[in-house]
């Protein structure tokens, strides 16, 4: 148990530095007015930079203020139920992929809850927050800023569990103009980071891997399928032993009375 416990806070540990490190490094530099992309693997993917007010992959989530709330307060629940769960795991001796898999969605998850706790701190909102940017703004918040020669636009939340989560890699794969319906578009435009993919590494590898993980609630399920399949019942009416005792003990009456019968006429 103790090795598994080091493995699953190596895991956390490492995701979270690389996550935070690549965060931090990007929005403290990043040169804003060029949004200049820099290749990773030549054209097809690549190193941006952007933010999100919501959920994993730039989902928003509304623009009232108890929208962000409650998505904050959210993240922080499943965080806390996937630590009891993977405490829980941990006394059980489940397999160690597994806890990898578990690690790996707490480690992602807690990446841009830290994102939204404290960036607003680490990074001044006076200094940091430029409104003439997109994902600075939003339209229904109520919160009006003097932005220039825009004047007065409507900003984002901001302060504690309100900011914004960095997101820096893309790919600019698209499908073939002969794919019906999606040729010409990108297979997957979302701007992600380091803890989204984290999380999708995490549940894609519970979702192959469940009959590994999970064995004996399978076989349970296979054992309860077979039992309600019609052509497993013989019998509308189920013969219990008793009752099968019962009749050989009748039947063996009757054939002793019927030897009894012909020895009698015989003598």
């Amino acid at each position: 148990m103790k090795k598994n416990i080091i493995i699953v806070a190596v895991i956390v540990t490492i995701i979270l530095l690389c996550d935070q490190f690549l965060k931090i490094y990007l929005k403290s530099t990043y040169d804003y007015e060029s949004h200049s992309d820099q290749a990773i693997a030549e054209d097809w993917f690549v190193l941006t930079y952007i933010e999100n007010q919501g959920m994993a992959f730039g989902t928003k989530f509304g623009s009232s203020i108890w929208a962000k709330l409650a998505l904050s307060v959210f993240r922080i629940i499943a965080i806390s139920g996937i630590i009891y769960y993977l405490i829980l795991q941990l006394k059980k001796g489940v397999r160690r992929e597994f806890l990898i898999a578990i690690s790996l969605i707490l480690a992602g998850a807690t990446g841009n809850l830290i994102d939204s706790m404290f960036y607003d701190f680490i990074f001044p909102v006076e200094e940091y927050l430029n409104c003439g940017l997109e994902y600075n703004r939003l339209d229904g918040s109520g919160n009006w800023s003097d932005c220039g020669y825009e004047g007065q636009v409507e900003i984002r939340h901001t302060g504690f569990l309100f900011g914004n989560v960095v997101d820096m890699f893309q790919f600019h794969a698209t499908w073939p103009t002969w794919v019906p319906w999606l040729g010409g578009g990108q297979i997957f435009p979302a701007i992600w980071n380091v803890a989204d993919a984290s999380i999708s590494l995490g549940v894609i590898m519970v979702f192959c891997r469940q009959r590994k993980y999970f064995p004996k609630e399978n076989a349970k399920k296979k054992k309860k399928l077979a039992f309600s399949m019609p052509w497993s019942k013989k019998s509308d009416v189920p013969v219990t032993e008793p009752e099968i005792e019962s009749t050989l003990e009748k039947g063996g009456d009757s054939i002793s009375g019927e030897e009894r019968e012909t020895n009698d006429s015989a003598l």
